[in-house]
């Protein structure tokens, strides 16, 4: 007598059953919009040759940079911040009323308190988000989108404005040829948001930030003056504390080592090769640096987007500013992996990697 068969045992077959489904991977977080704002006042190499020991060659031949932009009298950098944040809001197709957060990276700020974020908050049309300030100098737009990385990754914002602005030109020693010929104001800014299950499970948005500081080094760039430290006296504005000094080699040597270094370990992250990158969309420092860097990561400086030549070291704002006219120009397109590094003041470093 055969022993019957219940419904609930699987049938007899030969053939291997069909693999079970994945689970879909969990959304990240992705840029979906990007805006900049520059002055309309351009300084060229030449204009400074007027007033400053130097020369249009020099400047050119050591740093790559021929103009910068600096902002008007009575502009503020809570307007170039909020003027590229409303850029980038429309970018998004979203509404400053629907932002979670705002993250201003930024070391000349309108004041030293309140907050840029603070203004910007208020001049955008901004509910009671939190807004709040970093100080990474150079490095800013780098540790505030790891912020916004990890806010929108694990739910806690949806939308997040992240602004890298300097308005430099008023913290600077025009009689310092070592950094006057340096800097330029501007701002960018990006949204971050949540990716799609559909872009999570193709890979795309933010794969991977990485931040460090070696404050061993805080020496080789800084402003000493008008702190605790040094707070503002005749003493401090005599001698010019209160506006930056620079190591110009140390920042140099620690900048390719370390530029290289977070590339790496951002690519490492992933499991990429840097023969796989598209693009780097690198801090606007020096055209040297960006050399030394494409030389030790041995990625040809034809996927390096420079714009220097035209904004000098806009510190903080340079990526994003960077990032913005290198998708209007249509060079970063869908699918494409980019590679963003900075270093700064602290001595503060940082990378990002994303599939576009």
């Amino acid at each position: 007598m055969s022993t019957p068969v219940s419904k609930s045992d699987p049938p007899k077959s030969d053939s291997v059953p069909p693999p079970r489904a994945q689970a879909p991977v969990k959304p990240g977080a992705k840029i979906i919009g990007t805006g900049h704002y520059t002055p309309e006042r351009v300084v060229s190499n030449v204009e400074l040759e007027k007033t400053v020991d130097t020369s249009d060659a020099w400047i050119t031949e050591r740093t790559g940079i021929k103009e910068r932009r600096i902002a008007a009298k009575g502009e503020l950098t809570s307007d170039m911040a909020a003027e590229a944040a409303r850029r980038a809001l429309a970018s998004a197709g979203i509404t400053a009323d629907q932002l979670d957060m705002i993250i201003v990276g930024t070391i000349s700020g309108d004041m030293p308190m309140p907050s840029c974020a603070a203004f910007v908050q208020q001049k955008i049309g901004a509910k009671h988000c939190p807004s709040f300030d970093l100080s990474a100098a150079c490095a800013g737009f780098i540790y505030g989108l790891s912020i916004a990385d990890k806010f929108v990754r694990t739910g806690a914002a949806r939308y997040v404005l992240v602004i890298g602005v300097e308005l430099l030109s008023r913290i600077l020693n025009w009689e310092d040829r070592t950094t006057c010929v340096l800097f330029g104001d501007g701002a960018g800014a990006v949204v971050v948001g949540p990716t799609t299950e559909e872009e999570a499970n193709a890979g795309r948005g933010i794969l991977a930030t990485h931040i460090f500081t070696d404050g061993a080094l805080a020496p080789a760039l800084l402003i000493p003056g008008g702190g605790s430290r040094e707070p503002f006296s005749a003493e401090v504005l005599e001698k010019k504390r209160h506006l930056v000094h620079m190591a110009g080699q140390d920042v140099f040597k620690a900048a390719v080592r370390y530029l290289a270094s977070a590339s790496r370990a951002a690519l490492a992250s992933v499991g990429l090769d840097a023969k796989e990158l598209d693009w780097v969309v690198a801090h606007q420092a020096n055209i040297r640096i960006l050399e030394a860097v494409s030389n030790r990561l041995e990625i040809p400086m034809s996927r390096f987007y420079v714009n220097i030549h035209k904004y000098g070291n806009t510190s903080s704002a340079s990526i994003p500013i960077a990032l913005d006219e290198a998708l209007a120009e249509g060079k970063i397109q869908e699918g494409q992996t980019v590679l963003m590094c900075a270093l700064g003041a602290g001595i503060s470093w940082g990378s990002a990697l994303i599939r576009w």
